[in-house]
């Protein structure tokens, strides 16, 4: 049998690479006895990961700022080869090269049958919506590793049609088991489109997916904020113009001195829980607020960026249960449009594979992709807590070009 190995919490600040069981096909048994369904998965895969990558949902419970236990596994960006399938399994096979979505669903309850699958309501006792590697998803081992079982395989996995051009363009195709779809749900769900004006709150990996997207969508400028100068001169490297939020003088000031006028027609907010004030201290409902402030009446918000019900680390007691201090009554009475949540990764995968695989996206450069060792994760959580402008993918096995 062969080994595995898998990047764990195991403090605030602090990851390492443990041993861990190779896995088999089974759901976990929490899943099993709460839902109903049997521990063994005929239904699943066992994956060799070509690439999985760090994200910025992990720090947050890096940081601490989640209820993760120590010892959780960690990683939800996941791209593999397929090396054990179920005897249920019948459209996948042995040696296939496969993006997971980091929603794991059964493809068989309502949501699901509604393409929500980031809600499923099958796949995790806690709430609707599960994830591989992240606290209250339901317990699903992470694919931050060397081997990953993936369950209702048939349903979840999107497989790449050739296995040559999916190792050539991997560092792209591996960002669709989150950051692109995810920041693509984001500027589709702000109601991007042909000329339109677009404001992207962060410039951290998925800010920069969101970008790039809405470009994709036909998008005539898209501004990208945020208080970190490597980052917007990442997004500048591809064509974005930029504003450093915490560079003196209102953000509709310096909307107007790129546009013309202090709006734009959709904003997106790609930076979470975790967001800061000009000052540096935390603000948890800053970006929120920002971006109705310079949304036209009218507009749509797009709010991939995390949220939560749980934050030990938040400024204040409301906070620490996800109760933040919005303006909403600035939002109603401009008739904003709110989309947030997980985003339903199969939604969009597939048409994002297709940009990819012809040449119309180029997602590994927008964000910067970095290809890293397995062995090489707990430094790589390290410069990505420190605002580093790279998007790091890491390579168990060595299977990824030079």
């Amino acid at each position: 049998m062969a080994d595995n190995r898998v990047v764990v919490y195991k403090g605030p600040g602090e990851v390492a690479v443990e041993p861990i069981d190779y896995p088999k096909l089974e759901v976990p048994q929490e899943v099993a006895d709460a839902m109903g369904m049997t521990v063994a998965a005929p239904h699943a895969v066992i994956l060799k990961i070509v690439s999985t990558n760090i994200c910025g949902s992990d720090q947050h419970m890096v940081r601490g700022r989640t209820t993760a236990p120590v010892g959780q596994t960690l990683g939800h960006e996941i791209t593999g080869e397929v090396v054990e399938k179920g005897n249920d399994v019948q459209f996948i096979n042995e040696g296939d090269i496969c993006s997971v979505p980091f929603n794991i669903a059964c493809g068989r309850c309502r949501n699901c049958n509604e393409r929500l699958t980031g809600v499923c309501l099958n796949v995790n006792p806690a709430r609707a919506g599960s994830a591989y590697g992240y606290v209250d998803m339901g317990g699903w081992v992470g694919g931050q590793a060397e081997y990953v079982m993936v369950p209702f395989a048939d349903f979840n996995l999107l497989k790449f049609p050739d296995r040559d051009q999916a190792l050539e363009k991997i560092k792209d195709l591996t960002m669709l088991s989150d950051i692109f779809p995810t920041g693509y749900h984001g500027a589709y769900c702000a109601g991007t489109t042909t000329g339109s004006t677009v404001y992207v709150a962060g410039a951290g990996p998925v800010g920069l997916a969101a970008a790039h997207s809405a470009q994709l969508l036909g998008a005539a400028v898209v501004i990208v904020g945020d208080l970190n100068d490597e980052r917007l001169e990442q997004a500048r490297s591809f064509g974005c113009e930029t504003i450093n939020v915490g560079d003196g003088g209102p953000i509709e000031e310096k909307i107007n001195d790129i546009l013309g006028v202090p709006e734009v027609d959709c904003a997106v907010d790609a930076v979470g829980f975790e967001a800061s004030a000009k000052s540096g201290e935390e603000a948890p409902a800053v970006v929120l607020n920002q971006i109705q402030t310079i949304t036209r009446a009218g507009g749509r918000l797009g709010i991939p960026g995390l949220y939560v019900t749980g934050d030990p680390g938040a400024p204040d007691e409301d906070a620490k249960e996800g109760t933040l201090k919005i303006r909403f009554g600035l939002g109603w009475a401009k008739s904003h449009f709110f989309y947030t949540g997980q985003c339903p990764v199969k939604k969009y995968n597939r048409g994002l594979m297709m940009s990819i695989l012809h040449d119309k996206a180029q997602i590994a450069k927008a964000v910067n992709a970095t290809v890293i060792s397995l062995d090489d994760a707990p430094e790589g959580y390290k410069d990505f807590d420190k605002g580093a402008a790279k998007k790091y993918v890491i390579d168990p096995h060595g299977m990824i070009p030079a």
